[in-house]
């Protein structure tokens, strides 16, 4: 894997895309990958099953899985007893679902069901709900759409698989993915090439996969639960705990189509410090002041590299923010942006070779306890909250998703939800060289926030910075 054609990048990541679970434990939760899966779990109206992706030594066709799809969805039986809302456990918290896991899913055919899930090659809910992107009401349906991939019901997930595949009755589908075994990227890389690969394979004027039904393809097994009184209490407490932070996330999608990176470019800087510059000034016109911010870079140039934090309200980008809000000349203004994005560009290097601050700070935090020895210092900066958690999804395959030439292939990106509790979360995915799409969360409880108004902010600084640049109609084009 190589970042721009020319630096190599560690691909460990990706090893355990498939076939991996995260297990709960009473203190520290593991995870569980296997070398091998022939199967996948499937959910659909409350029950479990089993699929096998082989089938005479060869992996399934398209028109096979889509063969034991049908049969899942003309399945009509009924839930068992605790059946239908079992993967709430995964949704709740930890510790409870530990102690149940041992104390009711160790042995018997428990055991086999739940080995059947955490062994798959990942998790597919058949969603008996509809989701669309609709044109005459973008913003409704968007926010729609993304809160369903984020949650769904707390039950129709299984949040502990390594990426859950969720279908719509209606055909649209999305990704949610756990995020202790890999980081965003590696996620989009796979939908890229989800998305590629779907109209290459094509389908039939009647709907269908290309190809025939396979006709001595055994069905797919029902898993078979035996779940107690006992273990249903649990459910219900999980699902409760589950359903009150699912129901407090305030998520917001802005499709920015005024601009995109072509411009930016045009401007000479940077399209994300240009991005994280807005958002700066977006959050201090939300809310009057400035906070610690996170934004996530990769460290994949190291061996078994994850992230480091690019502490993205700096000193250069308060002066810039400051002077759009007095009464500064453009030019002035302006040579304030141009220092701030520098500025960023400038971390952002070191934090992606290795010379960041805050794994520092946390490895010597690690090492504080255990040699027993407290240090005021590392308490108070690793304890203070970010109250703006900020991430871009990369393109992977810029040629193919160039969208000029492959309009069909747009995205919406990814999200996730804020990390503080009176804060927002910001994921953001450059679109070819007209669109950026941003998502924005916050929590409903939170009197500071609001998602939506926080997205108009966003859009007016985004238009604000640009202005900056008094860029003529030639390099407007």
């Amino acid at each position: 894997l190589m970042l721009l054609h020319t630096i190599p990048m560690c691909s460990s990541q990706y090893e355990r895309m498939f076939n991996t679970t995260r297990v709960p434990g009473v203190e520290t939760d593991t995870i569980q990958h296997m070398n091998e899966s022939k199967h996948i779990a499937v959910y659909h109206k409350g029950r479990f099953f089993k699929v096998w992706m082989f089938y005479d030594g060869r992996l399934l066709l398209p028109r096979e899985i889509e063969q034991q799809m049908e049969r899942i969805l003309a399945d009509k039986s009924e839930p068992s007893p605790g059946e239908e809302k079992l993967a709430a456990l995964t949704a709740g918290e930890r510790t409870p679902w530990a102690k149940a896991r041992d104390a009711h899913f160790s042995r018997g055919k428990n055991k086999l069901c739940l080995d059947a899930i955490e062994k798959a090659a990942f998790f597919v809910t058949l969603d008996d709900t509809e989701q669309r992107y609709d044109a005459d009401n973008k913003v409704k349906s968007l926010d729609s759409y993304a809160k369903s991939l984020l949650h769904g019901k707390c039950y129709d997930r299984w949040f502990d698989k390594s990426f859950n595949m969720i279908i719509y009755k209606n055909g649209t589908m999305g990704l949610n993915a756990e995020h202790s075994w890999a980081d965003a990227p590696i996620v989009g890389h796979l939908w890229e090439h989800v998305l590629s690969m779907d109209p290459k394979l094509g389908y039939t004027e009647e709907g269908h996969c290309h190809g025939k039904q396979h006709p001595n393809l055994p069905g797919p097994q029902r898993l078979q639960w035996d779940i107690s009184a006992e273990c249903q209490e649990v459910i219900e407490s999980s699902l409760t705990v589950a359903r009150a932070l699912a129901d407090d996330v305030d998520c917001h999608i802005i499709p920015f189509n005024e601009f995109g990176k072509g411009l930016i470019k045009n401007c000479r800087t940077s399209p994300d410090a240009f991005i994280q510059i807005a958002l700066q000034l977006a959050h201090y016109r939300d809310k009057g002041k400035f906070c610690l911010t996170y934004e996530a870079s990769m460290t994949r140039l190291f061996r078994e590299g994850r992230t480091e934090t690019v502490r993205s309200c700096t000193v250069e980008t308060c002066d810039f923010v400051r002077a759009m809000v007095r009464d500064e000349t453009r030019e002035e203004r302006l040579r304030l942006l141009k220092v701030a994005a520098e500025k960023h560009q400038n971390m952002y290097r070191l934090a992606m070779t290795g010379e960041g601050i805050d794994r520092h700070l946390f490895c010597l935090y690690v090492v504080s306890k255990y040699l027993g020895e407290d240090s005021a210092f590392l308490k108070e900066v690793l304890s203070e909250p970010w109250r703006l958690s900020t991430s871009q999804t990369p393109l992977q395959q810029v040629e193919l998703f160039d969208l000029v030439r492959h309009p069909e292939l747009v995205s919406s990106g990814g999200g996730f939800g804020p990390v503080a509790d009176d804060g927002y979360g910001v994921s953001y995915i450059i679109l070819g060289d007209s669109l950026i799409n941003f998502h924005i969360s916050s929590k409903f409880s939170s009197p500071e926030t609001d998602s939506h108004r926080f997205g108009s902010h966003i859009r007016q600084a985004m238009v604000d910075l640009l202005n900056l640049f008094q860029l003529n109609d030639k390099e407007k084009k």
